[in-house]
């Protein structure tokens, strides 16, 4: 506990540095409200690089850690991490990093992962693609370099309320945590223990008043991060399915999958074009009925942080299932096809106004 707690005061005390001086660099480290599409905060004055103090949570859990000499090698994981996040944090100061070069930026990171942690999937359940990872390391390698970088853009594409992506990270490294020790791999433990306690400090101030936000560094960071694990926990664990990791991540995954579909195939766009249509913008504007219109900025705010628990629990309906059957490869694959149906039905139904009304928080604006 003691590594959750060092690495959440850390990230903590940045968080409130970055908030309390934002007059010093929120000229450069904010989004405008009417940026784009998918800005539904309050304030233009908000700092967009929570990236900082989720490193600085990273940092000071390794360096205890490492004080104590409890697991070897437990900076590789963090170092091999950075250019997912430099990038990421690139363009929240200066918003000329596009989608393309941060993706590509993750496909380095991951390359740096199969390099110094030999972190490359050799197996997933399907036979002919089993027989092509474990017997070419250029194919498992850019697989896997696929695989990482399309879940940390995913986590990217869900960070949009206050409090979502945030706890929706902070309960899928609880399930890798989870199995971690399960199965006694005290290395990948460590660093979900950290990366839980970095996320948690700056959760305090994200959540519920949106005082500070992830931005790209932060989602970056958290996507890169978990999907690290994820493939260490899968090739150092024989017992562990291959289909875990992937239920446990299937509603970012899915998000981005489907906003690709629906883009290209739907509307015709370029699929790299940001909308207001994604699951959580739905929810926000057809489900949070609540003070629709007002201006005032605690109205915003306060309807803001109440679209996240709607995809909390939608997070969890795949989440808990994982955990509970990590090594069980038929039913992780049933649950991954129950959740995708789940999903779409549930995007139907928004997008239909066919909501029942026990989904509808309502109260009108009298001002």
């Amino acid at each position: 506990m003691e590594i959750i707690i060092i690495s959440l005061f850390a990230s903590w005390l940045v968080s409130t540095g970055l908030i309390r001086y934002a007059r010093l660099h929120v000229h450069i480290s904010s989004d405008r409200v009417d940026s784009g599409p998918q800005k539904f905060h309050a304030s233009s004055e908000t700092p967009r690089i929570g990236g900082v103090p989720l490193l600085a949570g990273l940092l000071a859990g390794y360096l205890l850690i490492s004080l104590q000499n409890r697991i070897a090698d437990s900076w590789l994981l963090f170092l091999v991490m950075l250019p997912a996040w430099g990038l990421g944090i690139a363009e929240d100061l200066f918003k000329r990093v596009g989608p393309l070069p941060r993706l590509i930026g993750s496909f380095i990171a991951a390359l740096l992962g199969a390099w110094l942690l030999d972190a490359r999937l050799l197996h997933l359940g399907i036979p002919l693609l089993d027989d092509w990872l474990s017997s070419s390391v250029l194919f498992s390698t850019l697989f896997t370099m696929l695989a990482v970088g399309g879940l940390t853009h995913s986590i990217n594409i869900i960070d949009g309320f206050n409090g979502l992506a945030g706890m929706v990270v902070v309960m899928i490294v609880s399930a890798l945590a989870f199995v971690s020790y399960e199965v006694g791999d005290l290395f990948l433990l460590a660093h979900c223990l950290v990366l839980i306690g970095a996320t948690l400090g700056f959760l305090i101030w994200n959540y519920p008043m949106g005082l500070i936000f992830a931005g790209d560094g932060g989602a970056y960071l958290w996507g890169f991060m978990i999907a690290e694990i994820s493939v260490l926990l899968v090739t150092r664990n024989a017992e562990v399915s291959p289909w875990f990791p992937l239920l446990a991540v299937i509603y970012p995954v899915w998000e981005t999958l489907f906003t690709m579909y629906r883009r290209k195939f739907l509307r015709g766009t370029s699929t790299g074009i940001a909308d207001a249509i994604h699951l959580h913008s739905l929810v926000y504007r057809r489900l949070v009925r609540w003070m629709v219109g007002s201006k005032e900025a605690d109205h915003i705010t306060f309807r803001n942080s109440m679209t996240s628990p709607y995809l909390w629990v939608l997070a969890a309906l795949s989440i808990v299932p994982a955990m509970l059957l990590w090594n069980n490869t038929p039913m992780l694959i049933l649950c991954v096809g129950i959740f995708v149906m789940a999903y779409i039905a549930l995007y139907a139904m928004i997008v239909r106004f066919r909501s029942p009304s026990w989904m509808i928080i309502r109260k009108k604006d009298r001002t």
